[in-house]
């Protein structure tokens, strides 16, 4: 009953992500990962918020406005 509980739970949880947020795949190299969860847990952030807070920053740099107020951290 509880694998039936939790199923649900996780089904209701991808379909809620799915409506709500776009998902954005990439590739580092071995150990990147590693470093880049490094950088973000010494400035107290989660690695996504590490990782969009620098696509915002650069896209700044370009001239290109992002809309959304700040990254989920």
């Amino acid at each position: 009953m509880e694998d039936k509980k939790q199923n649900a739970a996780t089904r209701a949880k991808e379909k809620y992500n799915a409506a709500h947020y776009d998902q954005v795949k990439f590739t580092v190299r071995k150990g990147g990962r590693e470093v880049i969860d490094s950088a973000a847990e010494k400035v107290g952030i989660s690695r996504n918020a590490y990782i969009l807070k620098a696509v915002i920053e650069q896209m700044k740099r370009d001239g290109i406005e992002y809309t959304e107020e700040s990254p989920d951290e």
